[in-house]
């Protein structure tokens, strides 16, 4: 027998998270993805036992200044993209500057020099992984949908992209999603 499960990676990490902390009894606060602020400063067999207990979920800390900085925009675009409204329609480098307070050319400097990689590439490549998700979903949105959700000026943009990344079309995609399902 084979059970497939769905969640929400940020759910995940949120309880991960608040269930290390409370069994080490570190008061805190979570302040957005990826953030903690603790009420005071640990000691190191608390700050050790924290390390070693979140590493077994994956999770580490960061300590370098730049990666923390590329984490909140990875973070930041994540959320952006996951949690589009289509009332606050976005801007990336507009939006990123606002919430980090730096330049986007600063930025994009950063992130490019720490990840190998440009933020614009990152935010197609969350797009891309979402839309794959919203089409492997029960959710029926066409791709139409899709586009506008994900804020796609086309189909045809999107198809594009898709293709670019996966080597399929979105239909090849969403074709091979059903026959899996019809197995199952």
């Amino acid at each position: 027998m084979k059970l497939f499960v769905k969640f929400d990676y940020q759910v995940v990490c949120k309880r991960v998270l608040e269930a290390q902390l409370n069994a080490l009894q570190i008061p805190f606060t979570l302040n957005g993805i990826g953030e903690i602020e603790l009420a005071s400063s640990l000691k190191q067999d608390k700050k050790e036992a924290l390390i070693s207990g979140l590493e077994f979920y994956g999770i580490e800390i960061i300590q370098d200044e730049k990666d923390v900085l590329v984490q909140r925009i990875k973070d930041l675009v994540s959320e952006m993209i996951y949690n589009y409204d289509e009332d606050k329609a976005y801007n990336t480098s507009t939006m990123l500057s606002e919430k980090l307070n730096y330049s986007y050319s600063y930025l994009s400097a950063v992130f490019s020099e720490v990840t190998y990689s440009s933020i614009e590439n990152f935010v197609i490549l969350k797009k891309i992984d979402y839309a794959k998700e919203l089409m492997s979903s029960n959710k029926n949105l066409t791709l139409t949908e899709i586009a506008h959700r994900l804020q796609y000026s086309s189909v045809a943009h999107l198809s594009g992209q898709f293709k670019k990344i996966t080597g399929l079309t979105p239909s090849s995609f969403q074709k091979i999603i059903i026959k899996r399902r019809e197995r199952i």
